[in-house]
């Protein structure tokens, strides 16, 4: 019998959705301290300017910001510090040489809890230039204006 994944989002990067394409996207587990565990199931994650870079075949993510947890006194730890994220070495050999090539970056999508335990959804991404941007923002227009248009009707045509 298959067991269900219990998934809680807590942060979201929505502006990597818009600012680049996304070629493959990877589940790994960070490393937190005990106060800031507590901070991200309170939901005080901020992943929007954050990044990920490999050193020493290890994966750090940087700029993200966990506020201090309020009851946290001496254990708090430095809010933007580098974390280390959790990935299999053939995973990590494999972004490594992918990040080699010209223009690929790796950034946080989202951070949620996995069946209690804390997860990062980390994309390869490539950069979009101002014209696909348009281009997107062009076609989700077209979009609503198309469902707007069905759900006013009345009728709908498969």
């Amino acid at each position: 019998m298959a067991e269900k994944n219990n998934i809680k989002l807590i942060a979201q990067n929505k502006k990597a959705r818009h600012e680049y394409f996304i070629l493959e996207t990877y589940e790994c587990g960070i490393q937190l301290a005990g106060t800031e565990v507590k901070s991200v199931r309170d939901g005080k994650i901020n992943i929007k300017d954050s990044y990920a870079s490999i050193t020493n075949m290890e994966v750090w993510l940087k700029g993200a910001n966990i506020s201090p947890f309020e009851k946290g006194n001496i254990f708090n730890r430095d809010p933007l510090r580098e974390r280390k994220l959790l990935m299999h070495k053939h995973e990590i050999l494999k972004l490594s040489q992918q990040l080699k090539e010209q223009g690929l970056s790796l950034v946080p999508l989202r951070v949620y809890l996995k069946n209690s335990l804390v997860k990062v959804e980390l994309a390869l991404v490539k950069g979009k230039k101002l014209y696909d941007k348009r281009e997107d923002i062009a076609r989700r227009d077209a979009k609503r204006s198309m469902d707007r248009a069905i759900k006013n009707s009345g009728t709908y045509h498969f």
